[in-house]
């Protein structure tokens, strides 16, 4: 038996979350209104550890924050929603990473403040903890510049002690699309990149050969198509399901609620249908409230969900 069944690494921020019908900020000291705002859990690697815990995975988190407001909300909220947070760092020297997330209903816009984000490094984590996990996940790969180089070399490592890998790499500010990603793979069971990411990494134009050139390099693939649901390929078989027909109200984190969700599946031995109808419905339900965690589904309430995706 093991003492987590997943082990997240990556950023620790919250999002300030402003929504409105117009919400481009114009400069020239004019000044706008928004509808709402919120500060709420952000980062993608918290969203998926949030999604995992609400879905009834034992859940811990390796991860660096600031000895600051920003920090304490995030560590808090984090423990608040059962993951384990006694493997992550507080650090004194630095000022914990934030998002600012202009949301509208079908899309949003994300300026982001790195602070701690990516400060953390391999020597922060106890690679002790890889002998209590069954699986190990990693988000936003571009935005963790200091523990980028050595992520190969974690992942395989969390393989050799047994532990299945995924990866979410999430954007690259930088344009670069690779920086140690490929030698990752060689060591990655699961990927999930939204079909914008695949196309870039694979310098593909088109959707199909991307996920055969990709194929080659990861066993499973999980991909993320926004309103159209999401597609899998493990090998010569292939999955697709859509998306529930429900009031979109933000859509930050819905990505990682899929995640969260595909990884329940796989870790219980799903199929790859079922464990990617369980991500559509999670991605889906996650985005009926503000924020990336406040409508996050419960497995109960997912699993009843899978049967109203839209085909």
């Amino acid at each position: 038996m093991h003492k987590y069944d997943l082990l997240v690494i990556g950023e620790i921020n919250p999002d300030l979350i402003l929504q409105g019908q117009d919400i481009q900020p114009a400069f020239g000291q004019a000044e706008k209104l928004v509808d709402n705002a919120e500060l709420v859990i952000g980062s993608s690697a918290v969203i998926v550890a949030c999604g995992a815990a609400k879905l009834g995975l034992k859940t811990a988190f390796i991860g660096i924050v600031g000895d600051d407001i920003f920090g304490q909300f995030m560590l808090k909220a984090m423990a608040e929603k059962g993951i384990d947070t006694r493997h992550c760092q507080v650090n004194k020297s630095l000022a914990t990473g934030f998002s600012v997330i202009l949301s509208q209903p079908q899309d949003r816009a994300i300026l982001t403040y790195a602070g701690s984000i990516s400060a953390l490094q391999v020597s922060d984590i106890d690679l002790r903890v890889l002998q209590e996990a069954r699986h190990l996940h990693l988000s936003s790969f571009f935005l963790l510049d200091k523990l980028r180089p050595d992520v190969p070399s974690l992942f395989k490592a969390a393989k050799k002690q047994g532990l299945s890998t995924s990866l979410d790499t999430n954007w690259d500010p930088s344009g670069n699309w690779d920086d140690g990603l490929f030698e990752t793979f060689t060591h990655t069971d699961v990927f999930f990149p939204n079909e914008e990411e695949l196309l870039r990494i694979s310098r593909e134009e088109r959707l199909e050969p991307a996920l055969t050139k990709l194929s080659q390099q990861v066993p499973t693939l999980a991909v993320k198509l926004g309103a159209e649901g999401g597609f899998a390929r493990q090998g010569n078989e292939e999955a697709r399901a859509g998306i529930l027909p429900i009031k979109v109200v933000d859509t930050t984190g819905a990505g990682d609620s899929f995640d969260a969700g595909f990884l329940y599946g796989y870790l219980q031995g799903w199929s790859l249908n079922k464990s990617l109808q369980l991500a559509c419905a999670c991605g889906s339900l996650s985005t009926r409230g503000v924020g990336g965690t406040g409508a996050q589904a419960s497995l109960e309430e997912a699993l009843e969900a899978v049967a109203n995706l839209q085909a």
